[in-house]
């Protein structure tokens, strides 16, 4: 028989056993489903999403310790959708393939169905204290929001999924950007060139049309929405150029212990920063995330003065031979 749980925000938690889904665990947690870096997992449970790791534990639950809460450390929508699976197994068991799809489109911006990338906007919409319908209740501490969003956003999932429409003033005006994304790479605005041994996909847009898009439940990607990107190519590193602004991605993918193929692993762009940094004749200058960082980024700030081509040859050479600098399997 399949236990029962019911949701309780993170810091209530610490001396209750619980389950976590998606985060990482507390000193009472005797179960964590999560794909997150260094945890392992009971054998047949291991997914690409944490929301696929919990409708596995339905199919074959584990044998360990009873607990009757599940948690989360953080609001996101693979978090979301892996406690409402817990929560409310028969329904969600329904839902499985857009359940999933809601989860993927929120960690690894994908989506199969438009109805689960509406619902991700949606969920993006809720945690933004500037359009969210809880306004200003976000304010304040982190883990309080958190508690706040799963306890409203929970009974919302499947109306979100089976009654979109209810929720368009959440979702239609990034649907509105996904949809000229999408429509920018089938009119050769936008093109992908893929370097597969790299798993490097070099994005050219040529257009200043375009909007952005969100990741997570937190934050945001410009100048082009991921979801069109990502749903275009399988490459797990991404160098868009616009003119003379680039930047340089690892998705998030490579940040978790993720299953259904092997990816390569991230390097550190520091090195790469410096020598782009010292090549520069303008004002323009560069960063570079760590490569510990959810999503790493490396981007030229203003118009460069090095070339694309130039830029490429450089990347290219710093991701065959840097070493690598981050694998989520052996973390600790």
């Amino acid at each position: 028989m399949t236990p029962s749980f019911r949701f309780a925000p993170y810091e209530e938690t610490y001396d209750v056993a619980n389950v976590v889904v998606d985060g990482s665990p507390n000193p009472s947690t005797v179960l964590t489903l999560t794909h997150w870096p260094g945890i392992d997992q009971p054998p047949g449970l291991s997914a690409d999403l944490s929301a696929e790791m919990a409708f596995k534990y339905l199919d074959t639950p584990p044998a360990h310790p009873t607990a009757e809460l599940v948690t989360n450390n953080h609001f996101d929508q693979d978090g979301l959708v892996g406690l409402h699976t817990l929560i409310q197994p028969d329904v969600s068991l329904r839902h499985r393939e857009r359940l999933v799809d809601v989860a993927a489109a929120g960690d690894f911006a994908t989506y199969r169905f438009r109805e689960a990338a509406r619902t991700s906007m949606a969920i993006w919409s809720y945690a933004q204290p500037d359009r969210s319908p809880l306004g200003t209740r976000l304010d304040g501490r982190y883990q309080a929001a958190c508690a706040l969003l799963y306890d409203t956003v929970l009974p919302l999932l499947i109306p979100m999924l089976e009654d979109p429409d209810r929720f368009k003033d959440l979702w239609q005006q990034e649907d509105v950007q996904l949809t000229a994304s999408e429509q920018a790479l089938v009119n050769g605005q936008v093109t992908i060139e893929e370097i597969s041994e790299l798993s490097l996909a070099i994005v050219n847009i040529e257009t200043d049309q375009l909007g952005g898009g969100h990741r997570f439940a937190s934050d945001t990607f410009d100048p082009i929405h991921p979801f069109a990107i990502n749903n275009a190519t399988s490459c797990c590193r991404l160098l868009i150029i616009r003119g003379r602004e680039y930047t340089f991605v690892d998705r998030y993918e490579t940040w978790v212990q993720y299953r259904s193929r092997a990816l390569p692993q991230r390097v550190d762009l520091d090195p790469l920063r410096s020598r782009l940094e010292a090549r520069e004749t303008g004002t323009a200058s560069w960063t570079a995330s760590r490569p510990s960082t959810l999503v790493p980024v490396l981007r030229s700030s203003n118009k460069s003065s090095i070339s694309a081509t130039n830029v490429k040859v450089m990347l290219i050479e710093h991701l065959r031979s840097a070493p690598g600098a981050w694998n989520p399997f052996v973390y600790s």
